[in-house]
């Protein structure tokens, strides 16, 4: 994910990204690795701080789930969640600080009288023909889990799937952050800002810049009237006497869990979503859904510790798939809906593509232009050099040189992806 040149420019680019969540803290982070051949000048605008406790990527319980989400997405939505998860573990690697990341797979339960539900979500999975779905009897889970097999003898069937995964969020935000500030990024926070092209105006101030990225999520309602929120509701609790390794769900009819592990005994527990802006705190009722399907997955719950419980939205546009919509040299990321973790190193990916053919074809323009201007003067020379010879004086050669414009291959399901824009 680190966009490369062949010629790094004299002059770094200046970029604004709108929007410290995940999305913008991860393109700032990719935008300024190392090893980049081609330099950026990053401005960060942020109407939050660098607890990013206002963004959706706070509250999500972050699992890497391209398989298990495909039962309510698109097969776009999986193989980009696929592609993905190959890529984190290189991305952390250039971190400042550790992020907790587990491939150790999902576990998909139910109860024995709702067995038709699991059956259900198991025909809507993708892929069936070449996935490694495993069913699984009591057995088997209390192989995997021990300690459910152990808690109830009502928990004998389920599925497994191996390949995923899932990471500490909120671990994530503050190494981001860390990398962040080691690298004196220019971070604007508690700072709302707007762009018209390229242009940003925060604070009573308008700035010009190379390139803008726009990931503020629902905060570019301003400019995306198909946005709409979609609500979350998260309980986080510390449970010492559980021991549950992987993220389970657990289907039901009426309110399907997730449980996801995470260091020290904490877990964080969600539902499924809600068509609704209500930025409300949870009710009593979705407390006590939640909490009783804990309960009734591990016994172990009913002495745990409620560390918060708490409602937010995730940004979402009509077809639930994300979009990344250029115009000029605007980027406009939204739409993960609740496929943030799952899908954002793939969109890193392709926005530093964009940027990438864009200055590639810039360069490309400016070296054929040069290459035009040589190609006369060296006409010129020739046709000198004829004269020169004539008259005795020694032959003079001129060289141009040639290279070959770099290509980015991007993965096929990238040309849903990107959209651009016309006036």
């Amino acid at each position: 994910m680190t966009p490369s040149t062949n010629a790094p420019s004299q002059q770094p680019s200046r970029v604004a990204v709108l929007g410290a969540g995940l999305m913008g803290r991860m393109l700032a982070v990719a935008l300024t690795q190392p090893a980049s051949a081609q330099r950026y000048d990053i401005t960060l605008f942020d109407q939050d701080n660098e607890h990013g406790h206002d963004s959706a990527a706070y509250l999500a319980a972050a699992m890497l789930a391209p398989l298990a989400e495909s039962a309510e997405s698109s097969q776009n939505i999986m193989r980009m969640g696929e592609h993905s998860l190959n890529l984190w573990p290189a991305f952390l690697e250039t971190l400042e600080a550790p992020v907790f990341f587990q491939q150790q797979g999902s576990l998909i339960l139910s109860h024995e009288q709702d067995y038709a539900y699991l059956l259900d979500f198991q025909r809507r999975l993708k892929r069936q023909a070449h996935s490694s779905v495993k069913t699984l009897n009591a057995a088997a889970i209390e192989q995997l889990e021990p300690s459910l097999g152990k808690q109830s003898k009502y928990l004998n069937k389920g599925l497994f799937l191996p390949n995923e995964g899932q990471l500490d969020n909120r671990e994530l935000l503050s190494s981001l952050a860390l990398t962040i500030q080691k690298r004196k990024i220019t971070w604007l926070q508690n700072t709302a800002a707007e762009h018209h092209g390229n242009t940003v105006t925060f604070n009573n101030q308008s700035t010009a810049f190379d390139w803008v990225i726009d990931c503020r999520g629902l905060g570019a309602k301003t400019v995306n009237s198909n946005l709409r929120g979609v609500r979350g509701e998260v309980i986080r609790v510390h449970a010492p006497e559980v021991d549950i390794s992987r993220p389970v769900r657990l289907m039901h009819p009426r309110y399907p869990i997730y449980i996801a592990p995470k260091r020290n005994h904490q877990f964080v527990i969600g539902a499924t979503q809600i068509e609704s802006e209500d930025r409300r705190p949870p009710t009593i009722r979705s407390a006590l859904e939640l909490l009783s399907s804990c309960y009734s997955l591990h016994k172990g719950f009913a002495e745990a510790e409620i560390l918060e419980i708490k409602a937010g939205l995730r940004p979402a546009l009509p077809d639930n798939e994300p979009k990344i919509t250029v115009h000029g040299q605007t980027l406009q990321i939204n739409g993960l809906f609740r496929h943030g973790y799952l899908l954002a190193p793939a969109l890193v990916e392709q926005c530093l593509s964009v940027i990438q053919q864009a200055q590639t074809a810039t360069q490309t323009h400016i070296q054929s232009n040069q290459n035009s201007n040589l190609a006369k003067e060296k006409a010129n020379a020739q046709k000198k050099a004829r004269l020169h010879t004539s008259a005795g004086l020694p032959n003079i050669q001129l060289s141009t040189s040639h290279e070959r414009a770099s290509t980015f291959v991007q993965p096929p399901f990238f040309d849903q992806l990107v959209e651009q824009a016309h006036d």
